[in-house]
C-alpha cells in the first residue's frame, strides 16, 4: 500500500508527509519502543501512543515509513521537524491503538 493512501483514510488526520514514494507492507502497535526496534518490519506503519520525537528516531533505524498516533496525542514541533528529516509520515487520529490496528490492517488486505 502506497503511504498516500493513508491520507485518504478519513479517520486519519495528516501531520506531515515527506516520505510520499514509501511503500508499506505491515503494520505494528506498541508502545514500548525497544520492542518496536526488535519486531516491527521495515515498510511498516507503526501505531503507538508515543508521540515525540524518540518515536521518530526509533522508525528512522528501523525503516518505519509511517507513524500513527492514537487517542488524539498531540505532535509538537521538534516531533514533526525530526519526522520531515527521517521521510517518516505522520498522522493523528482519535482512535485507540486496537480500533487503529484494525483499521489500517483492512487496508493493507484491501477489503
Amino acid at each position: 500500500m502506497d503511504v498516500r493512501v493513508l491520507e485518504t483514510i478519513k479517520e486519519l488526520d495528516l501531520v506531515c508527509n515527506t516520505a510520499r514514494t514509501a511503500e508499506i507492507h505491515a503494520g505494528y502497535t506498541s508502545d514500548l519502543l525497544s520492542d518496536v526496534m526488535a519486531h516491527a518490519e521495515e515498510d511498516s506503519v507503526l501505531i503507538t501512543i508515543q508521540a515525540h520525537k524518540n518515536s521518530v528516531a526509533v522508525a528512522s533505524i528501523t525503516g518505519i515509513a509511517a507513524i500513527i498516533f492514537c487517542n488524539s496525542r498531540t505532535v509538537d514541533t521538534e516531533t514533526i521537524e525530526a519526522a520531515e528529516e527521517a521521510e517518516v509520515a505522520l498522522f493523528q487520529t482519535t482512535l485507540n491503538q486496537f480500533q487503529a490496528s484494525v483499521l489500517i490492517n483492512s487496508y493493507l488486505q484491501g477489503d
